[in-house]
């Protein structure tokens, strides 16, 4: 007689490193000498997704569509006025001060800017070094400056550069003493704003893949803020894509490049550059402006611009419809469909 078979193992998917969960943030709008408040700005409304251990997750669209205000949410840079951000096992929106500062050694940020981002009154040395006092990951200066230098060596700068002042370095340098500063603390979770969009496309390059390494070597997750697709193919897991505040679709990085579902997708991918003349999708040409956060068109809010809209489009906020495993796209046009549809092809039919 045989002996019984043991039961397989059953894989429990790894629970996310942030899991976001309907993330809103407005901004009162106050015109007048007596500050009346006339409208709101609807920045970021009804965000959700997960992030992953040390994966990456794009946040695209074009300019004024939230994806700013919502990578700064997350940390709270901005407070939120609804949702659920959960960070190791924390809800970050409800966190008082004291939990809060500590719970952002664990969280970082790369601001897009790193002409402004640096305190010009302050040394290199004091920049990076402070966190790690406050934080007592060092207990004397000594220690801090020689934490420092090794820090400043691991991101491609000579360590002498310890006492210079941020005036003194060049736009890419700045911004590797600005990933620098992220680091020092051993973050799990940094928010990149926009963190090579202001540099030299060769210098651009050189901290996409030096942001690609610490990621491997510390083993941190990313949220990618940009408009840019070519670093979005470059750096990206997975991708998120923001319309008014929304996400109007959420792939894994392969499927939102080779199966880009929702029209609005499919415009910016077409006026992405392609060196490749073979791989050039047709330039979809959008028609009218972006709508004024302040308001925002009812139902779809790409309805004003999207060549394929009907009358439901216009009344009904469209609910996420999954087209493949991951892929999901917030489209009328996809209830009961999977297949993409070629909004190049019906424009020109």
């Amino acid at each position: 007689m045989h002996p019984e078979a043991a039961p397989s193992a059953v894989a429990v998917p790894a629970e996310p490193l942030l899991r976001v969960e309907g993330l809103t943030k407005h901004f009162p709008v106050f015109r007048g000498f007596f500050r009346r408040r006339v409208g709101t700005v609807r920045a970021v409304d009804d965000v959700s997704f997960t992030l992953g251990r040390k994966q990456t997750l794009a946040v695209v669209g074009e300019s004024g569509c939230g994806k700013t205000t919502a990578g700064r949410a997350l940390l709270r840079l901005v407070e939120p006025d609804a949702g659920h951000v959960w960070f190791r096992g924390k809800n970050l929106p409800t966190l008082g001060a004291d939990e809060l500062r500590e719970t952002r050694r664990h969280m970082q940020i790369i601001f897009q800017d790193p002409y402004s981002s640096l305190n010009p009154r302050h040394t290199i040395g004091q920049i990076i070094g402070r966190p790690l006092l406050l934080h007592g990951v060092c207990k004397t200066d000594a220690e801090a400056e020689d934490f420092v230098r090794a820090l400043l060596e691991r991101v491609g700068l000579q360590p002498k550069y310890i006492s210079r002042y941020p005036h003194e370095f060049s736009g890419g340098q700045r911004q590797r003493i600005g990933i620098a500063r992220a680091i020092a603390l051993r973050p799990e979770f940094v928010v990149c704003d926009e963190a090579v969009s202001a540099l030299d496309v060769s210098v651009r390059a050189q901290v996409l893949n030096l942001l690609m390494d610490l990621q491997d070597e510390f083993g941190l997750s990313y949220v990618f803020v940009t408009h840019d697709l070519s670093v979005v193919r470059h750096i990206a897991d997975d991708v998120v894509v923001m319309y008014l505040g929304q996400i109007v679709e959420k792939a894994p990085r392969a499927s939102m490049f080779a199966r880009p579902s929702h029209p609005y997708t499919q415009a910016l991918l077409s006026a992405a550059p392609e060196p490749d003349p073979a791989k050039r999708r047709k330039r979809i040409i959008l028609s009218g402006d972006v709508p004024s956060p302040m308001n925002p068109p009812p139902g779809c809010r790409f309805h004003t611009r999207c060549p394929l809209a009907f009358d439901r489009c216009k009344i009904d906020t469209p609910a996420p419809h999954a087209v493949s495993d991951g892929h999901t796209v917030a489209c009328h046009l996809y209830e009961g469909r999977t297949e993409p549809i070629d909004l190049a092809a019906r424009i020109a039919g």
